[in-house]
């Protein structure tokens, strides 16, 4: 699928960085045949200098060099990126967004109207930030000039630092990014509210944030790959009248299933709204 293919990151922070070194790692590509942009100049000498890829100061050398683009810049910088790519880019590429909240509708219709000939595939994705330890959950969708295959290939270039999974209705994608794009921070807030409470029962902090950052791990992966329901995993654990009904109960009373309903709601608002507005 990759014979011969190059890469390219427009925006070298960390998703770049972190996508740069699971791909490096699962041996898909060479550093030799990744390039990366971007207008920090500490942040490409950082990836020149660790990862050994090649690196430009400007945007258009990454388009005129790669195969397959990665749009990896912060959503106020897309437009900006995109016009000055346009007349480097060409239909035989794969052009793959990262951007928040921007559609693959508004790339195809920056790139056509800064005067780019024919058609790029888009696919869009939305990783998150666990990526970074190779441990990402990603969503990816087409555009209306990309495929199967197009797919196929941001598929397995994501999986490179995690999970992946295509989502066929577009509009779907701001109800990921309430999910999944802004659920580590919920799951970072659980973590520290635990070791919060286990710190004022007697434990040291350093132990505490083991046993609760663990304990996130190991559930997540026994609900990732046990065949068992969530409901039934959580009787698994919680035995009548033993500590973890206690616990649970004291949660309910919190209204802890409403808060958590309510946060995803809120987000998933705000990524439409910024969907919208791109």
């Amino acid at each position: 699928m990759f014979i011969k293919k190059s890469i390219g990151f427009l925006g070298a922070g960390n998703l770049a960085e972190a996508l740069i070194k699971g791909l490096i790692a699962s041996g898909k590509f060479s550093p030799a045949r990744i390039v990366a942009s971007d207008r920090i100049s500490g942040r490409i000498t950082h990836l020149a200098e660790t990862y050994e890829i090649k690196v430009y100061a400007r945007n258009y050398e990454v388009a005129r060099n790669a195969d397959i683009i990665f749009l990896t810049v912060k959503p106020n910088d897309v437009n900006g990126v995109l016009k000055e790519i346009a007349s480097d880019i060409a239909p035989d590429k794969l052009l793959i967004s990262a951007a928040a909240g921007i559609t693959t509708t508004a790339v195809e219709k920056t790139i056509k109207e800064a005067g780019m000939a024919g058609v790029i595939p888009v696919v869009r994705a939305m990783p998150n930030t666990p990526a970074i330890v190779r441990e990402g959950a990603t969503a990816i969708c087409a555009g209306t000039a990309a495929g199967r295959a197009e797919l196929e290939v941001a598929g397995a270039l994501f999986e490179s630092v995690g999970k992946v999974v295509v989502i066929d209705d577009e509009s779907l994608m701001d109800v990921v990014t309430g999910l999944s794009g802004s659920g580590p921070a919920y799951v970072f807030l659980f973590i520290k509210a635990l070791v919060e409470a286990s710190v004022a029962a007697g434990l040291r902090e350093d132990t505490a944030k083991l046993l609760a950052a663990q304990t996130m791990l190991g559930a997540a992966r026994l609900a990732l790959e046990s065949p068992r329901t969530l409901d039934e995993l959580v009787r698994m654990v919680a035995s009548p009248g033993g500590t973890t009904v206690a616990g649970i109960k004291k949660l309910e009373e919190g209204g802890f299933k409403g808060v958590v309903t309510e946060a995803v709601e809120a987000a998933i608002k705000r990524a439409r709204e910024l969907s919208a507005a791109g």
